[in-house]
């Protein structure tokens, strides 16, 4: 049977710290899983659920976004994949009793935690302004509430509608469609707060903001470095293809702060070896970098392989670095010349790096970046992969154009086994985007559904997160929409943004179960239920699929087969599709009616819209789907202003922190899926009990005053001299890099300024956070803590 929900908030005064395993997964991944899906889902729905996971015939997991291969093993879904799937498919229900016996101040009080535990919600919910309770709502209702705040409007912008990567592409599409006809691109998404730097980068060097790989490229890649990211814990299957890659032949170099168990050795649950033995090792080179120092390090080592070209050539005056004997050449001279713009500038910037800069931005020895150059230089094919640890800096953008010219210095663009692997880490967040999911779309998009619905699209750009936070509190826009998601816990700079949120006329959330978005609320709220990826969708048509795109451009069907939590629920389609028709009314002309009923006409609408959906219906059907064209990686053709692959030349740029303070990156722990928090443990960082954490270096944390185990406030330093605090962690001596910290968020999200963000994407800044420690005392004797966000 399944188990009950948390009557109260578990204690976290006092996590038990241990020291970490050296490996994942194997039967204990397998016992977790199998524990925490029974408490939601009983042991036969777990059996029944789990086996249609990423099948080909079945749903897509409501996880991260890797992708799968031709051939699936029964069980084709990973721990944390399982448990996203747990929550979604839960037994636990929160009906309009539950929120008549809770005050939204009082619901307030609770930590996400505890909020996600409750189950599913069940019925639309309103809060009338001045109200302190939630009440049930017809849906009918609920649409003529959100309708009367937009048609009041003064300018269509002054609403905004947020996407989640959960969002199949079927209701995207309808989504951007209906805020466009409403009037206006304020569509911002959670690729704003993750993928932005990495689309920026591609798009102005490559000319498509997605990856260049395929699954099936890992298989035959010489090389691949892992940079800025943790798959043990955020993209777990991706252990697997890296598992393949190294039985093939490949070499892995990690790049990161922290040393992490899943890049250590991998136990394969899917295989005997993998369940009863030690597992194999992943990790040949781990280069243990300062947080932000990966530009400095590609920096680096493209200015060894000009080196070792000039060597190769026997250029007077060349360094002391060696070609691989048998290797291929440094550089790829052919493909430089047929095929990028840019070289001489960017080589320039190359040559003139200065070693001292870059080991002080890396804090890595000289020693360690030239047995990184020698196995480049020893590999013909070589992928590079990252994820939010790149993507969350002020000079982000700059860092993966870095990667991009120390691929395109070897042609590793274009051919098997090569190019650029950012992983996405939503379901279908990429998809989203594709869809036409963008604050600032290009002029084709717009003119093709000017073309195919009849109408002008609003041409100026739009709000993006961070922009649409500013505009929430400076009260430019007052209606704010959400197509899924936790916008509250993902944003930065948390008191600013509930202040930015307490600031609208309306908040409207489509949401399968409570988070502390729904308790931060505008002058009038209200919460819209829908199905999850793993329920039936019947509509007037029949029985529907959507679909999603993975991480390597791969679009395949997602089929529900679990009846819905409750029958009050309405698909993201159909709430989209209402929505539209009560706010546009008689003056649209796109047949929202029949979109509902039936999503292969939505799917015809898309293959005439959007490049690569021709024949979208057709495709679609074939078991697995397709592979979306990439010119890049399909012809070696560039989509950019100057028509080829763009070298790239920018300053090199690293964070600076002062005397005495820690640079603090935020992340995830393994009991956790973005913003949604499914235990309180972390067991591959040696962590039980408690999230109220902070790593440091032992040596760093002695000379700070901080034993093991003694307690501090985390403080923010940032140039506009706010305070902004992150109270009651305890300290843990942990091997991260020099001068560096770790901390989970939400909890963090207090400490990044709303106005920290990349340069061009705009991204936050979570990644590069400056901090210093405030010794307090034990987190159970005080009374202040706030409750987990």
């Amino acid at each position: 049977m399944a188990g009950k929900p948390p009557a109260s908030d578990p204690v976290q005064d006092a996590p038990e710290v241990g020291p970490p395993p050296r490996a994942v997964a194997g039967l204990p991944a397998v016992g977790h899983t199998l524990r925490m899906a029974g408490r939601q889902m009983g042991v036969r729905r777990t059996a029944l659920t789990l086996l249609r996971v990423n099948q080909k015939d079945g749903f897509d997991c409501p996880g991260c976004a890797w992708p799968e291969g031709d051939k699936r093993h029964a069980a084709e879904f990973c721990e944390n994949g399982a448990k996203a799937v747990a929550e979604e498919a839960t037994l636990r229900r929160v009906t309009p009793d539950f929120f008549a016996a809770h005050p939204v101040a009082a619901l307030a009080g609770r930590s996400g935690y505890w909020l996600g535990q409750q189950g599913r919600i069940t019925q639309p919910m309103y809060l009338p302004e001045g109200a302190t309770h939630y009440e049930p709502v017809p849906w009918e209702r609920a649409f003529d509430i959100i309708a009367e705040e937009l048609r009041a409007l003064d300018s269509p912008d002054e609403a905004v509608f947020y996407t989640s990567g959960r969002t199949g592409n079927e209701a995207a599409f309808l989504y951007q469609l209906f805020a466009r006809e409403f009037g206006t691109n304020n569509l911002p998404d959670c690729s704003n707060l993750c993928h932005e730097s990495s689309g920026s980068a591609l798009t102005e060097t490559l000319g498509v903001g997605k990856g260049s790989v395929l699954l099936d490229d890992l298989d035959r890649a010489d090389l691949i470095i892992v940079a800025g990211q943790n798959p043990g814990t955020n993209h777990p299957r991706m252990l697997t293809a890296l598992e393949r890659a190294k039985a093939a032949g490949a070499r892995i170099i990690t790049v990161n702060p922290l040393p992490e168990a899943g890049m250590e050795r991998f136990r394969n649950p899917q295989t005997a070896r993998g369940l009863t033995g030690r597992g194999t090792p992943l990790t040949d080179l781990f280069l243990q970098i300062r947080i932000g120092g990966d530009q400095a390090l590609f920096r680096a080592l493209n200015r060894l392989l000009l080196e070792a070209a000039d060597t190769a050539a026997g250029t007077p005056g060349a360094g002391h670095t060696t070609t691989s004997p048998g290797g291929p050449p440094p550089v790829d001279e052919a493909f430089i010349r047929e095929h990028t713009h840019g070289f001489e500038e960017f080589a320039a910037a190359a040559r003139s790096a200065d070693w001292d800069e870059i080991l002080r931005a890396t804090g890595l020895g000289r020693a360690d970046i030239d047995a990184a150059l020698r196995m480049v230089l020893g590999a013909r094919s070589i992928i590079v992969c990252w994820a939010m640890g790149l993507t969350q800096h002020k000079h982000s953008v700059p860092t993966i154009r870095e990667i991009v010219n120390f691929l395109l210095l070897r042609g590793n663009i274009g051919r098997p086994g090569a190019g650029v692997c950012p992983v996405r880490g939503h379901s279908n967040v990429q998809g989203d985007r594709t869809m036409g999911i963008f604050e600032r779309p290009a002029p084709a998009f717009l003119d093709a559904l000017e073309k195919e619905f009849g109408f002008a699209p609003p041409r100026h750009h739009g709000y993006d997160v961070v922009r649409a936070i500013r505009a929430l509190r400076d009260g430019t826009a007052k209606v704010f929409f959400a197509m899924g998601g936790n916008f509250v816990s993902a944003s930065p700079d948390t008191g600013v943004t509930e202040a930015a949120m307490r600031r609208a006329r309306l908040t409207v959330h489509v949401s399968t179960k409570l988070n502390r978005s729904h308790v931060v609320t505008g002058a009038r709220a209200l919460i819209l239920p829908t199905l999850g990826r793993t329920e039936r969708d019947i509509q007037a048509g029949g029985e529907q699929f959507v679909t999603v795109e993975d991480s390597m451009g791969m679009v395949h069907a997602s089929r529900g087969r679990l009846e819905p939590a409750s029958p009050h629920l309405l698909s993201e389609t159909a709430i989209v599709c209402r929505l539209a028709r009560r706010v546009l009314g008689s003056a649209s002309r796109v047949p929202w009616e029949q979109f509902e009923q039936d999503y292969r006409l939505i799917r015809e609408r898309i293959s005439r819209v959007v490049p690569g959906f021709d024949d979208f219906e057709a495709k679609v059907s074939r078991p697995g789907g397709f592979t979306l064209p990439h010119a890049p990686r399909d012809d070696r053709r560039f989509p950019t202003a100057t028509g080829k692959a763009n070298f790239t030349a920018a300053p090199l740029a690293h964070p600076r922190v002062p005397e005495g303070r820690l640079l603090l990156q935020t992340l995830r722990s393994h009991d956790q899926y973005n913003t949604t928090i499914y235990g309180l443990d972390d067991r591959y960082r040696g962590i039980k009990g408690g999230r109220r954490v902070v790593l440091v270096h032992p040596e760093d944390a002695r000379a700070l005053g901080f034993p093991d185990g003694s307690y501090a406030d985390l403080v923010g330093e940032w140039t506009d001299g706010a305070e902004r605090r992150a109270p009651g962690f305890r300290v843990v001596h942990y091997p991260t890099a020099r001068g560096c910290a770790a901390a989970y968020y939400p909890e963090t999200n207090v400490l990044v300024p709303l106005d920290a963000t990349a340069d061009t994407s705009n991204t936050p800044a979570s990644k590069s956070v400056v901090i210093r420690l405030e010794p307090t005392p034990p987190a159970g004797e005080r009374d202040d803590l706030p409750a987990t966000p």
